[in-house]
Order: C-alpha cells, then sequence, then structure tokens
C-alpha cells in the first residue's frame, strides 16, 4: 500500500526520520495509527468489524484486539448488519467462555 501525503505532512515525517527517533517513515505512521486506534475505542471497534467481515479476524481475535467484550463485538456486529459465522474451533470457543466467565466473576464449570 502507498499512501500520498499532503506537503506539510510529508515534511513533517521526513523530519521525524532525519532526527533518529524512529527508524523509518513506515515506523513514523505505524506508531501515529497505533495511538490514533489507542486513544478511539470507536475507531477499534469499527476496524475489528471491518476485519471480522473481511474474514481477516475470528470472533476471538476481533474481540481481543478491540478490546470488548464477545457480548459487545456481537452488537456492533449486528448495528453494522454483519451476520457471525462461526468459523472458531471448539478450542476457541472454549477459550473465549472461559475469558467471559472470569470477566464476570464466575468460577470456571
Amino acid at each position: 500500500m502507498t499512501i500520498q501525503l499532503p506537503t506539510d505532512l510529508e515534511e513533517q515525517v521526513s523530519a521525524l526520520a532525519q532526527s533518529g527517533v524512529y527508524e523509518s517513515p513506515d515506523a513514523i505512521v505505524r506508531d501515529a495509527l497505533q495511538t490514533l486506534l489507542a486513544a478511539r475505542p470507536d475507531l477499534r471497534e469499527t476496524v475489528a468489524c471491518i476485519l471480522y467481515q473481511r474474514e481477516v479476524f475470528s470472533l476471538g481475535r476481533a474481540v481481543e484486539w478491540s478490546g470488548l467484550s464477545i457480548e459487545a463485538l456481537k452488537a456492533a456486529l449486528a448495528r453494522r448488519g454483519i451476520t457471525r459465522e462461526a468459523p472458531e474451533s471448539v478450542a476457541e470457543i472454549e477459550r473465549m467462555a472461559r475469558e467471559t466467565m472470569a470477566r464476570a466473576g464466575r468460577p470456571p464449570a
């Protein structure tokens, strides 16, 4: 993927790269995106839903990556009209169930 930046942003990225604080312009963009997603949970939810829909993320991976509970992610998928498939393995479903029970403060069965 190639991204075109406006001249002023390109100059800022170039200056940061030249400073040695970052190893490359790619590292600057990666850090900026990670910072944006950390500051905007709504964007993390959106990206998790889209990557789930594209089958890049399983439900469990989307939950982990987004920081949402399983139920909150299911609700987010439903709001976006994204139907849920169940390609998760039995082991992944069991792990998600244990994590959900732990978050709810319930002892494992």
